[in-house]
């Protein structure tokens, strides 16, 4: 069974930094590209970075150069280290991985960035 599990969310300051965490399972991790999304209540999910198995990186323009993502093979997790943080970063956070043809979603973690 894959499972995917957030963790790292809270509330940060603008100009803060968060380093969330995607726990897999069930998978053979190291040959799976990852994801991570972000959702705000009533809009559209939207990709924010990925992450090949050979380590590979893309980022949505707007997150280029404040956000990383990376990946621990040995731990089977992806991260995403965000920095100068943005009120308009506020979003759930969901990581992603497709494995046989299916997308598997983590439940997700809440990044609050406020004044």
């Amino acid at each position: 069974q894959v499972q995917l599990v957030e963790s790292g969310g809270g509330l940060v300051q603008p100009g803060g930094s968060l380093k969330l965490s995607c726990a897999a399972s069930g998978i053979l991790f190291r040959v799976y590209a990852m994801d991570w999304y972000r959702q705000v209540p009533g809009q559209t999910r939207e990709w924010v970075a990925g992450i090949s198995s050979g380590g590979t990186t893309n980022y949505d323009n707007s997150m280029k150069g404040r956000f990383t993502i990376s990946r621990d093979n040995a731990k089977n997790t992806v991260y995403l280290q965000m920095n100068s943080l943005k009120p308009e970063d506020t979003a759930v956070y969901y990581c992603k991985t497709n494995y046989g043809g299916v997308a598997y979603w983590g439940q997700g973690t809440q990044v609050t960035v406020f004044s």
